[in-house]
């Protein structure tokens, strides 16, 4: 019978939950029970899933009033929880405007009894911390609530089932009980409804889906031949209702005669299988149309084929795309090629028969790596099993070797279905020899430009050789070597006799540059250019090349050299090692004359130089002989300017306990050589004195001046026994007289000691300085001392009758004095401060290596000067030895004038 909600029968102990002290607030509970249920995806889908669509459900709303009524509430409801409250049913009054609608999670107690997943007992909701806060409590709707969870089959809480009261009461485990089986029959209520919405939801979306695909049914009694089909296949086949008579063979009769056979074979075979599938094409009125038919047996009562049930749906624009696909594959410009699962050619187009240079009833069926035994291993092979594998496209440029010998660009494609490859070829053998001839050209004249620069960039003949070598390998060849004819057999050999097949062509000649493109090889090419010209008979190509002036080719290089060759020489075997497979040689003409030969060897498996080749080493060897025969030219220049220079100085004395050291160092360019000298020579008295002097300019005219201001130095200096200043004071006069319309720069300094400097051990160095850079002394010490004196004076020439000073230092035994042109310490990309500074810093680092004077000069000069030095260089130098000791070995014999005696003792 009902409970009467004035009538609580519940007892005190049956409410163990009822504790609202020790319980968070309404609020937050809420809260975190919200939480609770939103973060399970998992719950809130299959909540959504059961929400009604229209409101309650009327079997609900009975759920709720049953539940009402025997437990003696005055409301009940059921609540679907997915990310809001929505009622499924609901009985009494309800505290919600709209109690259909929506709702949030928070603002009912469902929430938190679902959340728990367990009955929630509420006997005074306005003293209960848990409830007091809700809106439907605050409102007084809701006095007393018990709500179990709602959980489907699956295990998942999607609402709950509650009843509430205006007025307090107290709930008893059998109140619970009875509301946990209502909500099993309301959750059972909900899944039989979502399932029925589904379904016809389904019904609905393939009714939708057969009719806007035009998809027609048949029904086949494949006893009797009756045939059924609905609206859709008169359709199909052309006809209005009432024009087909359901038979199997006033159907066939409708299909395309050229069909009727194969659809026949087709349905027998659905027999065996139990699976029909046909394509054929039904006459109407002036055209035909293409129709796919699919459909399985269903077997009788004693298990025999008993109907044929199916569908059939029109293929007429899909055959048609087909065609036109499978017409513009045939006519594309890419070959196409698809390959099944098992590797087998599945179809070809015409360009993919034209480049595998195989009708294609060849390829068709057979297997891929047995039709292109060359992509085996290959980069092909690679790049396709890994499409297979992976199902990502790729792109990839290949050669595939004769027969097809083809250069193709290759995309590989995995098919829609994961079952073969898709592979497009294109044609780019006239691209890849386009561009491969392009960079041919490209490197031809990147090895001609480099060839040109590295020649004309010295005049080292030695260097540029070894670099020409390096240059054409392996542009051209394997290994190169390079011959020159020495100046002296060019210049003593005329022409016509060089010509002659008498001459000793050897006479003059010798390997001076080879290379190997393997460093390992590199001795044996070595050993090899050694000895070889010792070893070359008279038929020797070398011989030929240089006769002729013309390029010689070697075919088969090791074979025809090897027979040239002294037979009890020792390069034969080298040769062999090295075993060139072709070589060639080349003149290296410069201005009318051979002035060497290049050879250049292909190595095992490189083809003979081609045309372009033999035109581009011919091209190198020309431009290689003119740079040649430039430096030639150049060094002949050079010794001739150098020569002359040389000429015009003279040996220095040596005096007693006193070593000098003279040097001349021309400039690179031959130009540029004439005006630095150096002198040294003794006075009457026995004091030396050592000048250095420069004229301006660099050229013959200088070289002339030079000697003109030099010897009239040297004479004024010589006769008498005149200071420094003196002697420049009447070189400045004497100039003037003479008219010699020159300035130089120059240092006279003289060494000079009286007894008792010599009992000291000291030696007197007196000086003037007519404008040039200043002398510098190396102590005993080690120290440097720049002899700047207290003023420099003019340059001699500029004007005669100026008064000059001496200026003077004490200098012990052991010291060195150095004096120098500007050449050693002033260039372009150095200014004559940086240049003394750096002096001073190499002869402090010279001074602690104790050499003797002619290393410390040589050392200078090497740490002093550039490679290609701008500037003639002159140095004279003078070391002061121990007068209390022999003059020592180093020093040299002593040389002196006749008239000047040895020191005593």
């Amino acid at each position: 019978a009902p409970r009467s909600a004035e009538q609580p029968t519940a007892r005190p102990a049956e409410q163990p939950t009822e504790q609202p002290a020790e319980q968070p607030t309404a609020r937050g509970a809420a809260a975190d029970a919200e939480r609770v249920l939103t973060a399970d995806a998992e719950r809130v889908a299959a909540a959504r899933r059961l929400l009604p669509v229209d409101g309650p459900l009327p079997a609900l709303d009975r759920v709720a009033a049953l539940a009402a009524r025997l437990l003696g509430a005055g409301s009940g409801r059921v609540c679907v929880l997915s990310d809001v409250q929505a009622l499924a049913g609901a009985a009494g009054p309800q505290p919600e405007a709209g109690p259909s609608g929506p709702q949030p999670l928070a603002q009912w107690p469902c929430t938190r009894t679902a959340a728990a997943g367990a009955p929630l007992l509420v006997g005074d909701a306005r003293a209960d911390e848990r409830l007091s806060d809700l809106p439907a409590v605050l409102s007084g709707a809701v006095a007393s609530y018990l709500g179990v969870p709602l959980t489907t089959r699956a295990g998942h809480v999607v609402g709950a089932v509650c009843v509430f009261s205006p007025a307090p009461r107290a709930w008893s485990e059998d109140d619970v009980e009875l509301l946990r089986q209502l909500a099993a029959a309301a959750a059972a209520e909900l899944e039989l409804a979502a399932l029925s919405s589904d379904h016809r939801t389904s019904e609905a979306l393939l009714e939708v889906s057969v009719q806007a695909a035009g998809i027609g049914t048949f029904n086949l009694d494949l006893g009797s031949g009756r045939l059924v089909w609905d609206e859709q296949m008169h359709v199909l086949f052309g006809l209005r209702p009432g024009e087909f008579g359901d038979d199997l063979g006033e159907a066939m009769a409708r299909i395309h005669p050229e069909d009727q056979e194969r659809v026949r074979a087709d349905l027998e075979a659905a027999t065996r299988t139990g699976v029909f599938s046909s394509a054929y094409r039904v006459l109407l009125p002036g055209r035909t149309r293409w129709l796919l038919g699919r459909g399985r047996v269903v077997p009788g009562a004693g298990g025999a084929p008993a109907r044929l049930v199916g569908a059939v749906h029109d293929v007429t624009a899909q055959r048609e795309v087909t065609r036109r696909v499978a017409s513009a594959l045939e006519s594309m410009a890419v070959g196409y090629l698809v390959l099944d699962a098992d590797w087998r050619v599945a179809y070809v187009n015409a360009e993919g028969e034209r480049i595998a240079g195989v009708p294609r009833e060849e390829l068709l069926g057979r297997d891929f790596w047995e039709a292109f035994p060359a992509a085996v291993g290959s980069v092909f092979e690679e790049h396709y099993r890994r499409v297979a594998l992976s199902g990502e496209p790729e792109v990839f440029e290949a050669y595939y070797p004769a027969p097809l010998d083809v250069w193709v660009e290759v995309r590989v494609v995995a098919e829609d279905d994961g079952e073969g490859l898709a592979l497009y070829f294109l044609d780019i053998t006239a691209r890849r020899q386009a561009q491969q001839a392009a960079e041919d050209a490209a490197a031809r004249a990147h090895l001609l430009a480099a060839v040109t620069a590295e020649l004309t960039g010295t005049l080292d003949a030695d260097r540029a050789v070894a670099r020409l070598a390096q240059l054409v390998v392996p542009a051209l060849g394997d290994w190169c070597v390079i011959t020159l004819v020495d100046d002296d057999a060019m210049a003593s050999s005329p022409a016509s006799a060089r010509a002659s097949r008498d001459v000793d062509l050897r006479r003059g000649l010798h390997d001076a540059g080879w290379w190997h493109r393997e460093e390992a090889l590199r001795p044996l090419v070595e050993h090899y250019a050694t000895h070889r010209l010792a070893e070359l008979t008279d038929a020797a190509f070398l011989w030929r090349a240089l006769r002729q002036n013309n390029p010689v080719p070697v075919p088969d290089a090791t074979r025809a050299i090897t027979a040239v060759l002294d037979p009890d020489g020792q390069v034969r075997e080298t040769l062999a090692r090295l075993a060139p497979s072709s070589a060639a040689v080349f003149p290296l003409r410069g201005r009318g004359r051979t002035v060497g030969l290049m050879t250049v060897f292909r190595g095992p498996g490189r083809a003979p130089l081609g045309a372009d080749g033999l035109s581009t080493a011919a091209e190198v060897a020309a431009r290689a002989g003119l740079a040649l025969d430039s430096a030639r030219l150049y060094r002949q220049q050079r010794d001739l300017a150098e020569g002359l220079q040389r000429a015009l100085l003279s040996e220095p004395p040596e005096p007693d306990h006193g070593q000098i050291v003279v040097r001349y160092a021309p400039a690179a360019e031959a130009a540029q050589v004439g005006g630095d000298w150096y002198d040294a020579f003794m006075q009457p008295d026995g004091s030396t004195m050592l000048v250095i002097g420069d004229v301006v300019g660099h050229d013959t005219q200088a070289a002339a001046a030079m000697s003109q201001v030099r010897t009239v130095v040297r004479a004024l200096g010589a006769i008498g026994d005149d200071s420094p200043a003196q002697v420049l004071t009447a070189a400045d006069q004497a100039m003037a007289n003479l008219q010699i319309t020159t300035t130089a720069t120059a240092i006279a300094a003289r060494m000079e000691q009286t007894p008792d400097e010599r009992e000291r051990g000291v030696t007197r160095l007196r000086w003037s300085n007519a404008g040039h850079p200043p002398a510098v002394v190396v102590r005993p010490d080690g120290s440097v001392l720049a002899l700047t004196g207290e003023q420099a004076d003019l340059l001699l020439g500029v004007l005669p009758g100026t008064e000059r000073v001496d200026a003077e230092v004490l200098l012990e035994r052991g010291s060195t004095v150095l004096l120098y042109t500007d050449g050693l310490v002033e260039r372009r990309d150095q200014s004559l401060q940086e240049g003394l500074q750096r002096l001073q810093d190499v002869l402090e680092r010279l001074a602690a290596e104790d050499t003797d004077l002619d290393t410390l000069v040589d050392r200078l000069l090497e740490r002093m000067l550039p490679p290609r030095p701008e500037d003639d260089v002159a140095v004279v130098a003078v070391r002061l030895h121990r007068q209390d000791r022999p003059r020592p070995p180093a020093a040299g014999p002593r040389r002196l004038p006749p008239h000047v005696a040895p020191e005593p003792g």
